[in-house]
């Protein structure tokens, strides 16, 4: 099995689809999404209706049965257009649909599948919690078991993509607390269900349109077919999910970079300074060389550890190093495109500025960069 670099016409034509999607539909949201801090929902059914939220889900439940690295494609091209408008929907497929896809029973698949793919519904993925972010295994929220059959959920959870506007949510809680980390579940909650409530709505830096939340479950209870699979214990799900995560993380960290790098690029050529575009001064186009190198190998590593997942092949590290490397690339470049604008850069009539602010996340969400570097020197066998 070789390593190729070329992509498929079918996914050059998905490319070319979803990049006028992006241009059409997203691209005239963004400025007030971001405004109002508000993800716009039109845009999911829409998604649906090409398609575009089932590419990796069977074709039975109306998927497109595609691999990772085509979903990486509309990673990408939606990313270069809106970050947090592609977190949302990431947050959905990738985080809520997806370990239901995976590890689901019949009809947990049957009941959400279906409506997820079309834009029907939406998804959320409740792992975080106040006093726990990279340390998964160290939640406190707990599912105790009821005399009779169900459970009962208790505990905070914080940082909820799609939390506020979400019609279900995969709900991370322990049943054994005896076993870290392996005696964690997941239920799957409907948002109309007693005892879940939104307790407030957070206000970010960046990716302001997500939707993020936090989240409460008090005495909320559930039955036993809402556990996933249907069975206690789902640490291998989370962690599953977190895997495939950062291969879109490395991927999105990479658009972002290059749709900074795009707009420094276009701004070097048309600014004149001292009788020349500043395109033209040394120390000007040795920055754009050396971002656009780092923007192709963050592009390469990324796209590397989605093949390696589409065709089952192990990814733990390269999803690490994927998720890692492209983080600081999209910091550093768009760091660099908002100096080469000069005071353009840091007003928000353009839009390096929310590019900057976008691209802080990705050190921080679904791990840190010092997590991921954990977890890289922990396959290095260190």
């Amino acid at each position: 099995m070789s390593l190729s670099y070329a992509f498929t016409e079918e996914q050059e034509d998905l490319r070319e689809m979803v990049r006028d999607f992006a241009q059409a539909e997203v691209l005239p949201l963004v400025e007030e999404a971001e405004a109002n801090e508000k993800f716009p929902v039109e845009i999911i059914p829409k998604l649906g209706e090409l398609g575009l939220l089932g590419i990796v889900f069977p074709e039975e439940y109306g998927g497109l049965g595609l691999d990772k690295i085509t979903e990486c494609i509309f990673v990408e091209e939606m990313s270069k257009v809106s970050a947090g408008i592609t977190a949302s929907v990431n947050a959905h497929a990738d985080l809520a649909a997806f370990p239901i896809s995976k590890f689901g029973t019949d009809e947990q698949r049957q009941k959400y599948l279906p409506p997820s793919i079309a834009g029907e519904i939406i998804g959320a993925y409740a792992i975080t919690e106040p006093d726990t972010g990279s340390d998964a295994a160290g939640l406190t929220t707990r599912a105790d078991k009821k005399d009779g059959g169900g459970y009962v959920i208790n505990g905070r959870k914080n940082f909820i993509t799609n939390g506020t506007l979400c019609d279900y949510c995969l709900v991370a809680a322990y049943t054994d607390k005896e076993v870290r980390g392996e005696g964690i579940s997941v239920f799957i909650v409907d948002r109309d269900t007693k005892g879940f409530e939104v307790t407030r709505k957070v206000e970010k830096m960046g990716h302001r349109a997500s939707d993020t939340a936090e989240l409460a479950f008090e005495d909320c209870e559930v039955g036993e077919d809402a556990l996933l699979g249907g069975k206690e214990g789902a640490f291998g799900a989370l962690m599953e999910a977190l895997i495939t995560g950062r291969v879109s993380h490395g991927v999105k960290s990479a658009a972002i970079a290059e749709a900074a790098f795009d707009e420094a690029l276009k701004y070097a050529n048309e600014r004149v300074a001292f009788g020349r575009a500043l395109g033209k001064f040394q120390a000007i186009r040795f920055k754009l060389a050396t971002m656009a190198t780092k923007i192709e190998a963050a592009k390469s590593l990324a796209y590397k550890a989605a093949w390696l997942y589409a065709n089952g092949m192990p990814c733990v590290k390269e999803a690490s190093m994927a998720k890692y490397f492209s983080a600081e690339v999209a910091d550093e470049v768009c760091r660099e495109a908002v100096q080469i604008h000069g005071g353009y850069g840091y007003i928000t009539e353009y839009p390096v500025e929310r590019y900057y602010r976008d691209a802080k996340l990705a050190s921080i969400t679904e791990g840190t960069s010092e997590i991921q570097q954990l977890i890289i020197s922990k396959e290095l066998g260190l």
